[in-house]
């Protein structure tokens, strides 16, 4: 059901959030933001839910914020920004698909960088026009696109707003996979399921170490160890275990 022009679903695992403003081109509005931000803390909070799945309806991921409220914004000083909703993506514990079913402006590009894996419809494009708005980047990319691309190539974007297309993307390491625009949906809830299938807590710790780990080798090293070492013990590794010893598939659905 869309609420606030955010539609929000649950099925098997997975928590779909779709940007549901088809009319403005799925343009973020500050009541989306709060909506977004509301769902991905309940998907932390819901043990029941393993992945979150975010896209877009219509023939638009989004075309990043809502010009209206930049502008209503600077005329009465108003200082609250998106940054409750770039903290929840963030910060997400749970793996987090992006589902991109066509051009993603500003905004849209920029917090595809905080998803676990992207999926993108061949008729996705990805710009990033902040220097043309007389604004700067935001959602770290100044930090995270050079690291993703390069230097030049994440300038050429950041600086000069130039778009890339979704093969171009796939080829930079942006995205994961390219797919018919007919199907995007399927592909992405297949690689939720995927996703929800394995161990929940496993998942998670391996996505916290893949963001936020120790960034010298040897400390990371330990780390991990040290993580290794406590999952030997775990329930859900002796799950796997006896399912291999068994020769029979591993059943992670009872653990959170």
């Amino acid at each position: 059901m869309s609420q606030d022009n955010v539609a929000v679903t649950r099925e098997d695992g997975t928590l779909e959030i779709r940007f549901d403003r088809p009319e403005k081109r799925n343009a973020l509005s500050r009541a989306m933001y709060a909506r977004v931000v509301a769902a991905l803390e309940d998907a932390d909070r819901d043990p029941a839910v393993r992945v979150v799945l975010l896209t877009g309806t219509g023939n638009y991921f989004t075309s990043g914020n809502d010009i209206g409220d930049f502008q209503q914004r600077a005329a009465g000083n108003d200082q609250r920004d998106g940054s409750p909703f770039l903290t929840a993506l963030s910060s997400l514990a749970k793996p987090l698909i992006g589902a991109v079913n066509g051009p993603a402006i500003g905004v849209g590009t920029t917090m595809l960088a905080h998803c676990d894996l992207v999926v993108a419809a061949r008729s996705a494009r990805f710009v990033m026009p902040f220097t043309s708005l007389g604004l700067v980047p935001e959602a770290a990319s100044s930090l995270l696109f050079p690291r993703l691309f390069g230097h030049q190539r994440a300038s050429a974007m950041l600086l000069l707003g130039e778009p890339i297309d979704a093969e171009t993307a796939r080829d930079w390491g942006f995205v994961n996979e390219v797919v018919e625009d007919g199907a995007l949906m399927d592909t992405a809830r297949a690689l939720a399921g995927r996703l929800a299938a394995l161990p929940p807590q496993s998942v998670r710790l391996t996505k916290a170490l893949i963001k936020n780990g120790k960034t010298d080798v040897p400390g990371r090293i330990a780390e991990e160890l040290g993580l290794f070492r406590e999952r030997l013990r775990s329930p859900e590794a002796a799950e796997a275990f006896a399912a291999f010893m068994e020769k029979r598939r591993p059943d992670f659905s009872a653990f959170r």
